[in-house]
Order: C-alpha cells, then structure tokens, then sequence
C-alpha cells in the first residue's frame, strides 16, 4: 500500500469507486482507495440495480442523465461485463395529479435532453402484456433507462481505475483520520498511514463513524429497503422461450412500488410507511453482505396493489426477500461536494439510488477537486444545503419521511412536516395567530401565506383518488379542517396570496425575514478583501449594494446584501437556505494573516420587513429619525430606534415598493412586533408571506440563486450587467467571465408573459421553444397580481432575446405562448421604490 497520494477515497462500494475512476480519468492517477471488506460489501451488493432516470432536482437529473450514459459504453472501455440491459423504464398514472406531476416531468426532461414517451394505456399494455391496464390514465417511459448489475458495474470501475494508474486496497479498515499542520491529511489503516492532499468519503452505512473522525455530524441515516423475488411465472418464461423482449421496469407511483423481471419471476420493491431507521450509529465492525430481518406485514398494501395491477405476481410464490439498508438524507438527494469547515474533505455519500447516482456524483466531484468547480449546478446535493440542525433525532424522522415519500407526487408547494417546528422565530405565536400556513427552509419556520381568520377546508370534502399515495394536504386539525390542498395547479390559497399583495400595494404589509442568512466581516482588511472577492463596487458607509461572488469560471457562486454598519464592520444578509453554504464559501477565502474575522450571527438578529406606500408613515410614528425620502433614501441604511428597540434599518427589498427591512437583536423581535402593528392599524397593516413576496418580485425581474444566478450561467448572461463592474480592478472571476464574454453567451435573461393561462402558472424547468425546437428554459414563474398576468423569466438562445419576440411555453405538457417583454413589468422606473 502507498505511504503517499494525492487522494484517498474511503469506501468501496460503487459510489466510492466511481469517484476514483472519474479521478483517474481527470489525470489524477496518483490516487488510492480504501476498502474495509471486499468491494460492493456494503449497500451495492444487495442493490436491485435500477436506473432511474426520473428525477425533479435539475442537479440530479443531470448526474442520472450521465450515469446511464455511461454506463453504456463502460464494458467496451474496460473489457468487464457491467449486466446492463436498456428495456425500458414505464411509470403509471392512476390519478389526476400523478398525471401533472409527469407532464411536469417530462418538461424537466425535455430541457435535460432526456428522452421520454407519452404513453396510453393501450401502448403500455403492448409494452407490459401482464399488466392490467383498465384503471389507468396513462404512462411515461423512458427508452433509455433499465437496470445493471451492481457488482459487475463497480468490477468495471474499479478495473478501469486500475487500468489508468489507481490503487484499490480491499480488507483494509481507516482507523482514524486527522489534518496535519501544513494541510495534508493523515488517513491511519490497520495496514498503515497514508498521507494526502485530499480525502473523499464514501462509506455509505458508515457514515456517521467516519464523519465523527473528522467532527463532522453528517446529515445522513440509513432506512431499511425491502424488495421481494419469486419464483419465475410460465408466461414469462414462456415470452423468453419465444424470443421476445423484457417487459422493462414498471413502476406504479400511486401505489408506491417498482417491479421487474429476474430469472424468469419478478422483483417487486415497495416504498413502504414504518420503515425504519437503522444503523444509527453506524454498523459493526463486522458488518459484511448484511441484511436484516424481512417484516412482510409492512408491504401488504403494496403486495395487494401489485397482484391488482399484475396479476401474475400473485401467482407464483416468493423465492427470497431481501432487507437492506439504503443512505437517506432529510430531502432524499445525496450529498456530493465539499464537507464544511473543512479543506480538502470532500462527501460522497446519503445515494438512496446509489448505483443510478455513482457514474455522475463520481464524475462532477472529479471536476469539482481537479479544476475547482463542478461543472453543472450542484446547489440540489451541496452538503452545505443542511446545517448544524439536523442532528441524530431529527435525521431520524426525516429521513423515514424522505423514504415513504419517494413515491408520493412531489408537489412543488408540498411542506413536509416531520421535525416541525424546530427553529421558530420569536414572533412565530403571533403570525400563526395572524393565520399564517408554514413553510420551512434550513430548519426555520416561514409564513408562505396567510389563512383568512376561521378558514379551513373539510378533509372529508376533498376528492381523492382510490390509491396508496393519495395525500395532497397536511395533516388535519383536530377539527378535520386543513388551510392548504397542494397542486401542481393554482391551489386555494392562490386568491389569498392576492389579497396580500394588494395590501402590500395599497397600503403596508409586514413580513418576518428572520431566517435570512447573516455574518459580519470585520477587521482593517475587511473592506479590500471584499473588494477583491466581489462582483460589484464596496457601498460607502450607510450605503447599501446587492453583490455577487462569482466562480473561478464567471459563474455565479453566491449574492449578498451588503452594508457597512460601522468603521471596518460589514453586514452581509443572503438566502436562508445557503446559510452554511455561503458562510463556508466566504471562509474557504479569508485571507491568513488574520486582518479580516468572519462571524456568523443568523440566530442573534431578527428580519421584520415593512413594506408599501404607507411604510413611511407607520414607522415614522415611532421613530424621531427622519424617514422622508430626502434623508432616508432607497439604498440606504441607519441605526435608529423604534420605541425602545435599536435596528439597523435597510432601505431595501424584494417586492419592489417603498420598504424598510428592520434587523434587530432577536430578543427584542415581539416587542418591535406588537408596536409595528399596533402604529400600522389605522393604515389596515396585514402580514404577508413568501408568496406573496414572490409574486411581487417576479413582477420586478428579481433573479434568485439557484434559478436565474448559477454556476452554469455567466453573470453577464443573467443579466447583472448593473452589478458588475469589471472596470473596478481585479476580482474573483473577472478575467474569466471576459474571455466568457469576448468568446459568446449561449444564453440571455428575460422576461416572459405567458398567455392563455387559465388555472397553471410556470414553476420553473419549463422548456421554452421555438417551432418545436428547445431553444431555453424557465427559471421561476407565477401569477404577477400588481399586472394580472401570468408571468415567466428564464434563459432563451441569445438572438431570440429581443421584446416582442413570441415563443412557446409548455406547461404540464401544454403549450402556450409567450411573448418576451420589457424587465420589471411593474413600476419600470421604480419611482414606488424611490418615493
């Protein structure tokens, strides 16, 4: 075994030997895997092998999409039989909103360059003659996916690392790992030490062992998966006898459960409520090929609804069944990157579709640790996306959420509510009082909108479908009542969320933004080093200015309010969601000599926001600092007193109407509460939520990370022109994001008016065409109350970029036309923000 290495993968099971294959690949030869047993030990060798291509994340449909992909031409490289076989992959629709949800789908899929067939059920009938289709709707099917052998597909990985120079140790178990002081890492075997620059877990079931080697609490658990296998079925064996094909992969969503054929029977695996959590702590040092006890009574549901819908399951008995455990993480997508506060530690782990996953998360972290990016949006796997909240207990009711949940329509306006609430702001009590419906983002509780006193829907009245996942609402009152039906359409709360924006228009709302992200950045060079890091120019002090941190590559890494509260002590205010994400890209960069601190304080300061024509007169009620807009102007920030309450005020906001965000120590957020309120009632003040706020800022052409700003777009081609200034001296990203420009944009910002909506607005991943030819993609759509229009923004082929120009928006597999129109349709001069 090598003393030295530029890495070591830890784990070898077919996630953890993809990455060292697609390192190899990159050039990086010098590079050593470590295995405690034999290769596939752990969850690949009980893996039933399927290939997935569904998938609503963006970051995870690509990593599937170049998976499958290559998996195709692996045993042509590497001489090693992989067991791949294409027959297909359908998914049936028994309800209505199953239905939505694959139209929805097969947009994403259209914008990815997945292939993906509509089918009747005729079509899936001729396809699967052992189905019963009476019932259905409908289907989807992939021609491109089927299922692998797992543990020929990691042999041909690993075969062809060898090949290019990397070493695997099998039967080797990491005792420890510590970080020296010149930065290599010391990774201790029961075989010897071995010292390199970077270290990639992928360890699977242990992951919680090898995290805590390194003080990490990683967000992941595994929950038992249970899969059954019969004996073979005369028909099947009876098709094969006459040459014909495989019947594919079928999938009933409704009814939560896949099947295929095997050996001439069938594989039913179930998805299935009550499946625990296991391995908590991690296995046994003994662990190997591990499966646990089956427990039947748990699938009988699925089992009913599979001899419904294939009656020839029913009719041969069961060969085996198998338990084994599969990673999950909170939202059911894997972690793929860098681990936080640490350098050189990168996660490759929580792949609940392990062997659909390897071939990609191997290859976007060999691009991420050789040239320093990925090279697709990974925002949807950042293990960044969770912070310290997630802990054991909550991990534990998550994660078999997450599970019994793989199958139930993902509605884009579903709140999960296991582990809820966990952070609350102070003023949490009041706004539920006020009839606010939660949300939930990086474990902080929202309002997304507001419930009119004594409203609530009869669970009893809401028609639904006769299926296994049938549920579209959270759980009742103990009233039977519930405030919100989720749909991929516009819901019930659609008029609500209207209502508030025109109180927010006419007169003034109030909004609790608490869960924003915060940190100052302090010290003698905190103001060049900012300088040097950021897109846009560092405000004067009491100025306010939005600024991006860009990729190596001129991509857009981060955004961040950014104000000067005082001498050499900056205030940066992000997204809640990236809290530990954005906090950990500023500290990967802070200069070593200690003349610029970095502090976190997102738990310390509260977020009230007061917004709309009369937010003027409803503060200045309570303040003798001088509101008026020639000594308060927008852009601007101050210290001031509300009452008794000390904020630092921000003449800034996502709405686009006169406003002020009030930051204030946290403990003093009821007491600032209850005297904005009480100053705001004779101007009919009304709380608002996150959608309402969302309808208003598309009605502004607001871009948001992760939609419109993404590593994959310059920030130029989002139209950040106004916030960069590559005139101001060097910059993260600048030089790149010129050669970027000097070379050609493939892609231009705009805003889109979407016609002849009538109950479905855009979400986003919607393709944009041109005469049948993709041509972009939606980023965020919705309904702009301020114009009544049913709005859109997202990234078309530069020359289709011109206002006026019509294209075609398909919306859950309709589509409409859409014009392109002038940014920020509302108020284009923002004289409301300015007034």
């Amino acid at each position: 075994m090598r003393t030295h290495a530029r890495v070591v993968v830890i784990g070898g099971g077919v996630v953890g030997v993809s990455t060292l294959y697609h390192l190899a690949k990159k050039g990086w030869t010098d590079v050593v895997l470590i295995e405690r047993k034999e290769l596939t030990s752990g969850s690949t060798w009980h893996a039933a092998g399927l290939l997935p291509l569904f998938n609503l994340s963006y970051s995870s449909g690509q990593i599937h999409k170049y998976s499958v992909k290559l998996y195709e031409s692996l045993e042509a490289e590497t001489g090693q039989h992989v067991g791949f076989k294409k027959v297909s992959n359908i998914r049936v629709a028994r309800q209505k909103d199953r239905w939505d949800e694959y139209m929805y789908y097969k947009g994403i899929a259209d914008t990815l360059g997945v292939r993906v067939n509509v089918l009747t059920p005729a079509e899936i009938k001729e396809i699967w003659p052992l189905c019963d289709t009476t019932n259905l709707i409908g289907g989807i099917q992939h021609p491109d996916d089927g299922y692998i052998q797992p543990a020929d597909l990691t042999q041909a990985l690993a075969k062809g690392a060898r090949q290019m120079g990397a070493e695997i140790n099998r039967f080797t178990t990491v005792t420890a790992i510590e970080q020296q002081p010149n930065g290599e890492w010391l990774v201790k075997t029961d075989k010897g030490d071995i010292t390199c620059e970077h270290v990639v877990t992928a360890t699977g079931n242990f992951v919680r062992q090898t995290g805590a080697m390194v003080g990490l609490d990683i967000p992941v658990i595994p929950v038992e998966h249970q899969y059954i296998v019969t004996e073979p079925h005369p028909d099947i064996q009876a098709r094969h006898a006459k040459g014909l094909p495989e019947m594919g992969v079928l999938r009933d969503a409704d009814s939560a459960w896949y099947m295929r054929e095997e050996a001439g029977g069938l594989i039913l695996g179930p998805y299935e409520q009550g499946a625990p959590c296991c391995y908590m702590d991690g296995p046994s040092a003994e662990s190997e090929y591990e499966l646990f006890q089956e427990e039947l009574e748990r699938l009988a549901p699925h089992i009913e609804t599979a001899m419904e819908l294939v009656p020839a399951f029913g009719e041969v008995g069961v060969k085996k069944v198998y338990n084994g455990a599969i990673c999950y993480t909170p939202d059911g997508s894997p972690i793929v990157g860098p681990a936080w506060g640490l350098k050189n530690f990168w996660l490759n782990e929580g792949h609940s579709f392990g062997v659909t996953a390897a071939g990609g998360a191997g290859w976007q972290l060999a691009e991420w640790m050789v040239e320093g990016e990925p090279t697709i949006d990974m925002a949807g796997v950042d293990p960044r996306r969770f912070g310290p909240y997630a802990s054991r207990g909550y991990l534990k009711v998550k994660n078999e959420e997450a599970y019994e949940n793989v199958f139930t329509p993902h509605y884009p306006d579903e709140e999960r509510e296991a582990g809820r609430p966990l952070k609350t702001s102070p003023c949490y009590d009041r706004m539920k009082a006020l009839g606010a419906v939660f949300g939930s983002v990086y474990g902080w509780e929202r309002p997304n909108w507001f419930a009119p006193a004594g409203y609530g829907i009869d669970v009893a009245s809401i028609e639904k479908p006769n299926v296994l996942t049938n549920h579209n609402h959270p759980k009742p009152d103990a009233d039977g009542k519930v405030r919100e039906i989720w749909s991929f359409r516009r819901s019930n709360y659609f008029e609500h969320v209207g209502n508030e924006v025109k109180a927010v228009t006419s007169g003034v709302g109030l909004q609790d933004l608490t869960a924003f992200a915060k940190c100052l950045v302090t010290g003698p060079g905190a103001r060049d080093w900012l300088d040097s890091i950021l897109a846009n120019k560092i405000p004067k002090r009491g100025r306010i200015a939005l600024c991006h941190l860009l990729t190596p590559r001129g991509g857009v890494r981060a955004e961040f309010t950014l104000y000067e509260r005082a001498a050499n002590e900056f205030y940066l205010v992000s997204a809640g969601a990236l809290e530990r994400h954005d906090h950990d890209v500023l500290w990967r960069l802070l200069p070593t000599d200690g003349s610029v601190k970095l502090q976190p304080i997102t738990g310390q300061m509260g977020v009230l926001a007061v917004n709309g024509p009369r937010s003027r007169e409803v503060l200045q009620k309570l303040t003798d600092t001088d509101l008026s807009n020639a000594a308060f102007p927008w852009l601007t920030g101050k210290r001031l007193s509300i009452g008794p309450v000390v904020v630092d005020a921000l003449r800034v906001n996502f709405v686009g109407e006169l406003g002020f965000e009030l930051h204030h120590p946290i403990e003093m957020q009821n007491a600032l509460f209850d005297l904005i309120m009480k100053a705001g009632a004779e101007f009919g003040i009304k709380p608002y939520g996150v959608r309402a706020m969302m309808s208003m800022a598309i009605e502004k052409s607001y871009r948001n990370v992760g939609r419109e700003l993404s590593i994959e777009y310059a920030a130029l081609e989002s139209g950040l022109d106004r916030f960069v200034h590559l005139n101001k001296g060097s910059f993260i990203g600048r030089d790149a994001l010129v050669a970027w420009r000097e070379k050609g944009f493939a892609n231009r910002f705009v805003a889109l008016e979407v016609l002849g909506v009538t109950d479905v607005d855009a979400r986003g991943n919607e393709p944009i065409t041109l005469n049948g030819e993709l041509v972009g993609r939606v980023t965020l759509g919705g309904y702009g109350w301020r114009v009544a229009k049913s709005l859109a923004q997202g990234m078309v082929r530069p020359d289709l970029g011109a206002v006026g120009t019509e294209l075609d928006v398909t919306i859950l597999g309709k589509p409409h036309k859409a014009v392109i129109i002038p940014e920020s349709v509302f108020d284009p001069d923002n004289a409301r923000l300015r007034a």
